[in-house]
């Protein structure tokens, strides 16, 4: 959730020196109202992001090895320069060989290693590619693609729903039966971000499919594969076929439609062109005997694929993607492509970013909680923890006198609301307990086998929670993140500690301010919980109907008042925002809004809060919340996210403010203005 100074030079980052002390990064981010960053000619209630961020706006430039930049982009980059210090410490202390700080220091500098990876060529990829062109028969097809599934993809919390592998595995609780795990299967095999890529008319996606061709035929002639223009036509074809058959993104976020338990011998049924029992073996998914498909119509057309598609062009497929996996780690003439395609094409980026970043997110990736262990140690001090601890448990009481105080809603649904607010479990900063490496091999020198290694002991820790009592304070953040989750399965909140830090969470500016920032992000995640979807999901995390028809009924009719408001909007000429995708996000964002709003008004016990250049503790709580979501970006980073992201552009999603009583007699907003909206259609959900 963004930041608060406005300065280009905030956005420009100078490069630091990574050995510098952690303090130096520490300066780089300012807190408090961003004054200079505001356009005050601009009226509140005609554009809110202008009147509270439009100076900012208007003088900065996108850095050329960005897609965006913004409030979360700085304090993304200063958590990484933190963590990418803390690597180069372990490193520079020769930590005990098979200690955990010794796999993140030995992953790091082996990534960071340019000259050696580029010496090894594509040879560490051989053994792949001499097992893609072994594929003699549909028997052995099945195998393959079976030993390719990865724990990649978490689609209840809307943050993906699809792969780039054949298929995609989530292990959570079981919708039906949340005592026990459940293997989930969803659909995959798309190289572009979205179906939408491959099928939606206009020249814009024309051109990105032209450029995605080109980029599959360059990926396939430095493979060594002879006739790489014919060959990519094939693979793209292929991935256009896919797409045909995959579910949107808007079915897939439909938990109810989602929730389709096959056992082992319903896949030859419902979907008979693969060999399943292949499938599985190469995935060892050997003992589960019942499955979640989330996408079953997906699954039984790529199923049929699988048995209609000629062998050439699947070892073809299977060797692009092969390369264009583990790009990072392969010789500079493949991560230049990677880029090309990826960042230039599809983000709007100019040049790439310094390697030390895409070595920080790798290592966080590989070993996300043995770095998230050293910088809680560093960076997060228990006095934050409690502070935040606090935070929550205001907001916490807001929201729960928000539905006491709801007029139309009955006492039934409100108990049952209320016993789900009351067992949902908030994590702060770091989780209770820290998974265990000791099992993961990091080889010094070996970027590409490190990479592999690391995502197949993350695959087989997956595996291994099948049968075992589900466990609630699990994770699926790591500390050093920049964001925050709700698990409806789990009913349960992770606010990471680097999100618990300026400009969104700051001791040293007033309150207020924290609560617009870090306390709407707060609100929102908890707001999660009674959502489109997380409403969907009782106090034990069990899917079930727990509402009354009448109290259904209006939900749903305030929600589809919320889908109408987001439809309007238009990031882009012609690209308007689909409100039913984004539905979740929204109706989050406006119930965490007014339920932090309400917290900061409760926590002043009467009090007035002092003005801050002439303004009042509401209007600083409401322009730290639109400071916090400061962002400018890329057009084509704007199509992508509408096309793809269950969450809004930045800039809509100031326009939350719309919706609260409190933001129209705070700026005197008036009838006329763009972003009015009659009392009668001013969404209030919760």
């Amino acid at each position: 959730m963004r930041r608060i100074l406005s300065s280009l030079a905030l956005c420009l980052a100078v490069p630091v020196l990574l050995a510098a002390p952690p303090k130096e990064a520490r300066k780089a981010l300012s807190s408090g109202l961003d004054l200079a960053g505001m356009d005050r000619s601009v009226a509140p209630g005609d554009d809110f992001f202008a009147y509270a961020n439009g100076g900012w706006f208007k003088r900065t430039e996108i850095p050329a090895d960005r897609g965006s930049c913004g409030v979360w982009s700085d304090v993304e980059e200063r958590t990484n320069r933190r963590t990418a210090w803390l690597i180069q410490a372990a490193a520079r202390a020769k930590a005990p060989a098979g200690s955990d700080l010794r796999r993140i220091s030995d992953f790091y500098t082996s990534f960071m290693d340019e000259k050696a990876i580029e010496a090894r060529g594509l040879a560490p990829l051989q053994p792949t590619l001499q097992a893609i062109q072994g594929i003699k028969d549909r028997r052995g097809l099945a195998h393959y693609l079976g030993s390719t599934l990865r724990a990649d993809v978490d689609v209840l919390n809307n943050t993906n729903y699809q792969t780039e592998n054949f298929l995609g595995l989530w292990v959570a609780q079981d919708l039906d039966e949340p005592s026990r795990y459940s293997p989930f299967l969803l659909q995959g095999g798309l190289g572009m971000p979205d179906r939408s890529y491959y099928l939606e008319p206009g020249e814009s996606m024309a051109t990105v499919r032209a450029e995605y061709l080109a980029h599959v035929a360059a990926m396939l002639k430095l493979a060594g594969l002879p006739d790489p223009e014919p060959r990519a036509a094939g693979v793209v074809d292929l991935e256009t076929r896919m797409a045909k058959v995959h579910a949107s993104r808007e079915e897939s976020g439909d938990v109810v439609k989602g929730n389709n338990h096959w056992h082992r011998t319903d896949f030859v049924k419902r979907a008979p062109g693969l060999d399943w029992e292949a499938f599985f073996t190469g995935a060892q998914l050997l003992q589960p005997n019942v499955f979640v498909v989330w996408q079953p119509s997906a699954l039984a057309g790529l199923s049929d694929l699988v048995a209609e598609i000629p062998l050439e062009t699947w070892r073809d497929y299977l060797t692009f993607h092969a390369l264009q996996r583990r790009a990072p780690v392969l010789p500079k003439a493949v991560e230049s492509q990677h880029f090309a395609f990826h960042e230039k094409v599809l983000n709007g980026v100019s040049k790439p970013r310094e390697r030390w970043i895409y070595g920080v997110e790798q290592t966080n990736q590989a070993l996300g909680e043995v770095v998230g262990k050293a910088y809680v140690a560093k960076y997060f001090p228990s006095t934050e923890k409690a502070r935040a601890q606090k935070m929550v448990t205001n907001i916490l009481a807001a929201f729960r006198a928000r539905i006491e105080r709801l007029d139309w809603m009955s006492e039934a649904t409100k108990a049952k609301a209320i016993a789900k607010l009351s067992t949902l479990k908030v994590g702060v900063g770091y989780p209770d307990h820290w998974h265990d490496y000791s099992g993961l091999k990091i080889v010094a020198g070996d970027a590409f086998g490190n990479a592999e290694r690391a995502e197949r002991f993350d695959y087989l820790r997956n595996l291994r929670k099948l049968g075992t009592p589900v466990d609630r304070s699990e994770w699926v953040m790591t500390p050093q993140t920049v964001n925050a989750v709700n698990l409806p399965v789990m009913n349960a909140l992770n606010f990471p500690a680097a999100i618990l830090q300026p400009p969104f969470f700051d001791p040293r500016r007033p309150m207020v301010m924290d609560y617009g920032a870090i306390g709407s992000v707060i609100g929102h995640e908890i707001s999660h919980s009674f959502d489109d979807s997380g409403s969907l999901f009782d106090a034990t995390g069990k899917l079930s109907n727990w509402w009354t028809p009448d109290d259904l009924k209006h939900f749903e009719a305030s929600a589809a008042q919320l889908v109408k408001q987001y439809d309007a909007y238009e990031p882009l000429p012609g690209l308007h925002i689909n409100g039913k995708q984004t539905l979740g996000e929204n109706i989050a964002d406006v119930a965490g809004l007014a339920a932090a709003y309400d917290a900061y008004r409760l926590s002043l016990q009467g009090r007035d809060v002092p003005l801050v250049a002439g303004l009042t503790g509401d209007q600083q709580f409401f322009i730290s919340f639109a400071q916090s979501w400061r962002v400018k970006m890329q057009a084509p980073q704007i199509r992508q996210r509408v096309l793809t992201n269950g969450h809004a552009p930045a800039v809509q999603r100031t326009f939350t403010v719309r919706n609260l009583d409190a933001w129209y007699a705070t700026f005197l907003v008036k009838t006329g203005e763009a972003l009015y909206l009659s009392p009668e259609n001013r969404v209030k959900i919760w």
